[in-house]
Order: structure tokens, then C-alpha cells, then sequence
């Protein structure tokens, strides 16, 4: 579109006598102007390709790299904090540059000198950029100690039990010389690679408790010291000495496996059958079922005699289960390891099609591909399989498996309420 330039009155065409001077402009949007841009860069572009294709092979790749990878910078910093990988219930922290208390969150960063503190019902998993990870019990206050994870050195991080309990796991280092610690009043235990640990300071008792589970620690007062092996316990007492003892062991799980599949027609009223290998010296055991993986919400809550349980009463869904053993003295082991389970109604219409075309291992990963009908869901060890195809054709790689024999499950439904279930079987090589 043209536009006049307006006219003054006092200069009328019909008074104007000398020459007459009109000015016209073309308005041009920004889009427009970007359109033209892309337009350019394409042709540029293309021009590059056609004239030297290695060139242009080279500046993509630049172009992708410094999209895709991260800062250099971003990340090294990123190692140096601890973050929170898991939390439940009221989880607060006090920076050690402040006065004030904050809701935790994932995005909160860990640094040295900072307070973590957990409510009656919350738990807090926090991970330290060398790969330890400390768990956090409710109606627990800690600081953080220590937190020294350059890359291509040693690392050394810890914890300070004020008050409560703290559940750690060490990784397998790349440095021998790499170590976890945590302290309790005025007694520190330092683990290696591939330790785990559970770690109690009661200031009310003026007593604390440091348990080994796998692995080994060294407990340190003063110029005191004492090894622990699993299942060896070391008691301080404040004004007192140091005693090692020996705990109750926890039951092995045997059933349902770990990631199992359970189906039943009406799950409601259909008991789960749970069974544990039996604890020396234990009298009876409690098993614990719950919906989180860090037990804030338990379900079931029983202790029995032996080593069977059958649990009615649970709605279709993701659960998980421990239990832990008791003896004549009233001594509680640890918690056992803890397994997942799905418990999922049967369909009362015709079965689903469900079959399995073949398994690949690439690594500690295997990928399972097979069919099933269009708009069906399917669950492969407990995780869902986000993407299946119109055809109903799926491929799914699951998470990183230890060595080992494994069996993977792969359960679905369908809009008819129909359920069906497949097992194949994995061998993962040392």
C-alpha cells in the first residue's frame, strides 16, 4: 500500500505556484525482514553445500556441539553442590549465609556449612557430585561438613548428625583414595568405595550408633578408632568409650521378585503372597508395604512369626515392601533391601495380544521390541513404555542391569479391560 505525504493548507495545490515535491515510503514488517533472512541464510547455505561439502559438514557439527553440550564451566560447577535426587514431606534448609529457613526443592544446591532438617513424616536423598549419597530419616538435622569433588582428584565429602538418622552409600570410586564421612556428636566413620552405612545420634540418650550393611567403615574418636565389617555396629557414648558389637542381619527378599508383575482377577480381596529368607536369632519380622520408594507412605504394617505373609486388601498399582527382623531381646536389624512390585487387575474380557519378536543387549541395557494392539499400555519392569506404534509394534531399552540372569516382565492392558504378561529371560556378562 502507497501513502501520500499529507499537505499543508496554507500550500493548497490550487494556491501553489512553484514546483510540488511528493513523498512516498513502503512499510516493511519485522517478519517480513526475518523471512528474508532465513530466505538469505538458506541460499548461503546451500551455496556452502554444493561448493564444499566438507566445509559445511564442519560448521553444522560446531553448531550442534555448542547447542547440545553444556557449559564447561556450568558443569564443573554443578559437581562442586550436592542436590536433592529425592524428597518427601516437609524438607527444609537454612544456607549458611542466612538467617531464614526454605522449602527444598530440586533446584536447591548443597554447599558446605549448610542445615538440612527433615519433618516427623519426610525424608531427603542427597547426592554429592562424587556419586555418595546420604538419605536423611525423619526428625533429622545435618549439616553439611565437607564437599570437596574436583574432577581427576581424591574426593571427600560428610555429613554432622545434630540429631536423628542418616543412611549412607558410597559408589565405586575411581580413586582409592576417595572417601565418605559422617559424624554423630564427637565420633566420625569414614567409608570406602562400595559401602553403605546407617548412622543414629540421639542427644537425648547422649549415645550414637553407626551400623555397617555392605562394605566396611572406620569409626574415629579422638586417637580411638574401630573397624567395622557388615553387620557390626559401634556405639558411642558421650563421656564414654566405644563398643563393637554384633546386629541382626536383615532378611533376603524372595518374593514377589523385584519389578514382578502380579495379576490377579479382583485385587482387592486377592492376598499377596510375600516371602523372606529367615534371620539367625530372629523371632519375628515386620513387613512394611508402601506406595513411595521412601516409605512415607506405608499401606500395610504387620509383624509375624515366620517368614510368609499374605497381604489383602491392595488396590491395583505400583507398590514397595521390606521388613526387617526382630530378636528375643527386642533388637531390630536394619531395613532390608527394598523390592517393587505392580499389582494389576485381570481383565474379564478376552486377553490382550501381547508378544515378544526378540531381545538385544547393548551393554547393561537390553531392548525388548515386540506388538501388541494399537492403544494398549504396556509396563517392562516396572517402567511404562512411552512410545508404541500405530500398528501396535513397540520398542523398549530398559535401565542399566547388574551381571547377572534377570527376567523382565513385560505386562499390558488394553481399552477392553483384557491384560496379558510376557517373560523373557536376560543374561547380562561380568
Amino acid at each position: 500500500m502507497t501513502t501520500q505525504a499529507p499537505i499543508d493548507p496554507k500550500h493548497a495545490p490550487g494556491q501553489h505556484k512553484g514546483p510540488r515535491v511528493e513523498v512516498y515510503w513502503r512499510a516493511v514488517t519485522y517478519k517480513t525482514v526475518i523471512v528474508y533472512v532465513l530466505i538469505a541464510v538458506a541460499i548461503i547455505s546451500g551455496g556452502i553445500y554444493l561448493a564444499k561439502p566438507d566445509l559445511y559438514s564442519i560448521v553444522i557439527s560446531k553448531i550442534e556441539k555448542t547447542v547440545t553440550e553444556p557449559d564447561p564451566d556450568t558443569v564443573t560447577a554443578d559437581q562442586k553442590h550436592a542436590k536433592f535426587v529425592n524428597l518427601d514431606g516437609k524438607v527444609q534448609v537454612k544456607k549458611v549465609n542466612s538467617v531464614q529457613w526454605v522449602e527444598a526443592d530440586f533446584r536447591t544446591l548443597l554447599d558446605k556449612g549448610d542445615l538440612v532438617q527433615t519433618g516427623s513424616d519426610a525424608n531427603a536423598r542427597i547426592t554429592f557430585g562424587d556419586g555418595t549419597t546420604y538419605t536423611v530419616k525423619p526428625d533429622t538435622l545435618v549439616t553439611v561438613e565437607e564437599n570437596n569433588t574436583e574432577a581427576n582428584r581424591p574426593t571427600s565429602v560428610a555429613v554432622h548428625i545434630n540429631v536423628g538418622q542418616v543412611d549412607l552409600r558410597t559408589p565405586n570410586w575411581s580413586s582409592p583414595d576417595s572417601r565418605a564421612a559422617v559424624s554423630a556428636d564427637d565420633a566420625t566413620a569414614r567409608l570406602p568405595s562400595n559401602s553403605s552405612a546407617a548412622v543414629k545420634s540421639d542427644p537425648e540418650k547422649k549415645e550414637s550408633e553407626f551400623v555397617v550393611s555392605s562394605g566396611s567403615a572406620q569409626v574415629q574418636r579422638g586417637q580411638e578408632k574401630i573397624d567395622l565389617a557388615p553387620w557390626e555396629k559401634a556405639t558411642v557414648s558421650t563421656g564414654g568409650g566405644m563398643q563393637k558389637s554384633t546386629v541382626l542381619a536383615p532378611p533376603d527378599l524372595v518374593e514377589p521378585l523385584n519389578l514382578a508383575p502380579i495379576i490377579a482377577e479382583n485385587p482387592k480381596i486377592s492376598p499377596v503372597h510375600f516371602e523372606w529368607k529367615p534371620v539367625q536369632d530372629a523371632v519375628s519380622y515386620t513387613i512394611r508395604i508402601s506406595t513411595t520408594t521412601m516409605f512415607t507412605k506405608t499401606v500395610k504394617d504387620a509383624t509375624v512369626r515366620g517368614t510368609t505373609a499374605d497381604i489383602t486388601g491392595l488396590d491395583p498399582g505400583e507398590y514397595f515392601w521390606n521388613v526387617t527382623a526382630t530378636d528375643s531381646k527386642k533388637q531390630n536389624s536394619e531395613v532390608s533391601e527394598i523390592f517393587k512390585f505392580t499389582l494389576v487387575a485381570q481383565g474379564k474380557s478376552q486377553a490382550m495380544l501381547l508378544e515378544i519378536d526378540g531381545t538385544q543387549l547393548h551393554g547393561r541395557v537390553a531392548e525388548i521390541v515386540g506388538r501388541t494392539e494399537p492403544g494398549a499400555a504396556l509396563i517392562v519392569n516396572g517402567q511404562p513404555v512411552p512410545i508404541i506404534a500405530t500398528d501396535g509394534t513397540f520398542r523398549h531399552f530398559t535401565e542399566p542391569l547388574e551381571p547377572g540372569q534377570h527376567t523382565i516382565s513385560i505386562i499390558g492392558s488394553n481399552r477392553r479391560g483384557g491384560t496379558a504378561m510376557k517373560q523373557v529371560s536376560i543374561v547380562v556378562p561380568k
